[in-house]
């Protein structure tokens, strides 16, 4: 009989289910906080990478328009030889150079209202016009 008492008073040790409750939640409330601050800083490192790829493809369209004489009628020239260009040393970009960060295509005219050329990043959304992220930055400012 004294055995069947001893193993009845030990109590083993663990958690609750209410303990192991509180401790989920806790690490939700954690995880929301740590995923909402990185978001955020991807998307401006993506917005400055966006600036910098900008400025690297206007460079491209100018040494297009070095050896051509005059900045392509649009920036799949930039890849592919166009038919009547003399002149060209190409290929002065690749196919991913003409997609933003956010994968949107940067937004070009020839002729240029700023320029002899416009080439623009339209930001996060990828249309015209926005603030923050969304907003627009041209080669030309």
């Amino acid at each position: 009989m004294s055995r069947f008492n001893a193993a009845q008073g030990r109590r083993q040790g663990g958690f609750t289910l209410l303990e192991m409750l509180a401790v989920i939640v806790l690490l939700g409330i954690v995880a929301t906080i740590v995923v909402r601050q990185v978001g955020g800083n991807v998307d401006k490192g993506k917005y400055g990478a966006g600036k910098a790829q900008l400025a690297s493809l206007g460079m491209k369209v100018e040494s297009y328009g070095l050896d051509v004489g005059t900045p392509p009628a649009n920036l799949q020239q930039l890849v592919t030889k166009p038919a009547n260009a003399t002149g060209w040393a190409g290929p002065y970009a690749k196919p991913s150079d003409l997609k933003d960060p956010f994968g949107h295509a940067f937004g070009y005219r020839y002729p240029g209202e700023h320029g002899s050329f416009d080439l623009i990043f339209f930001g996060q959304d990828g249309q015209p016009g926005g603030d923050g992220y969304k907003a627009d930055i041209g080669n030309w400012e």
